[in-house]
């Protein structure tokens, strides 16, 4: 089982490398909408109850576009999923002599990899949105990008698994992923929405995500939520939990 999942991890890993427009999508345009959104936004949170820091809102949207990075690695990693079952490379795995899990761990870990190794990237950015991590966060900072990651790339396997075409998991990606985090506090804080917006960020389990790594940049202090970061991180790791069976059930009871 071993063998197979890391078989699997380094496939995925190097098939990443290999695919230089892969990279280009998953760091350089969460990187492009840091820049213009956080400087076309800044002038509207300026002020009131909505107030970014006093980094203005590029420090604000920092934590949001960590996890738009590892959100747009779990997709593109997962996508491979559909891929390889129309080149029948998912067959033969498939038939091969190893736990069914070792399939679902080597893909999801091999996400994750890729998804913390870029957004870590991303964090030498953070003194362009005058915020600055010591390092005695650093390992809390990397257990939460790695709790967020496994659970979205847990999530894109089980879409990927059950979805038939590329084009189907971009509709998806679109109506479901996306929005997951538009409505996480990544772009707007939960003060001042609407009751309903509300609602769906309280439930949304990416809002926990973006309120984790918000709470380390800010030394342990959440801005938007309530929660400590170790109740977000909590949360975090059930929802990976979760996304880790689907995955697992789907490969179990569903025909490639």
């Amino acid at each position: 089982m071993l063998l197979a999942t890391l078989a699997l991890w380094r496939r995925d890993i190097v098939r990443f490398y290999r695919q230089r427009s892969r990279i280009v999508g998953a760091l350089g345009t969460p990187i492009v909408f840091w820049l213009l959104l956080g400087s076309g936004l800044g002038s509207s949170f300026r002020a009131g109850p909505t107030a970014a820091p006093e980094g203005g809102y590029l420090e604000y949207f920092f934590p949001g576009t960590l996890a738009l990075i590892i959100l747009f690695t779990a997709i593109f990693s997962t996508i491979s999923v559909i891929e390889d079952r129309h080149e029948g490379f998912l067959q033969g795995v498939l038939v091969a002599p190893v736990p069914r899990i070792a399939i679902v761990l080597g893909k999801i870990l091999g996400g994750t990899t890729l998804a913390v190794v870029q957004a870590s990237l991303f964090l030498l950015l953070a003194p362009l949105a005058s915020t600055h991590i010591g390092w005695a966060s650093l390992p809390m900072m990397i257990l939460v990008l790695t709790t967020l990651a496994f659970s979205l790339t847990g999530l894109g396997f089980v879409l990927a698994w059950i979805l038939d075409s590329t084009q189907g998991f971009h509709a998806i990606m679109n109506v479901v992923l996306i929005p997951m985090w538009l409505l996480s506090g990544a772009v707007f804080p939960q003060t001042g929405a609407s009751g309903w917006i509300q609602a769906i960020m309280f439930l949304n389990p990416m809002t926990y995500g973006v309120s984790a790594i918000r709470g380390v940049l800010a030394g342990g202090n959440n801005l938007g939520f309530s929660t400590s970061v170790w109740s977000s991180l909590m949360l975090i790791t059930i929802f990976g939990v979760v996304t880790l069976a689907a995955s697992t059930a789907s490969v179990y009871y569903r025909r490639v």
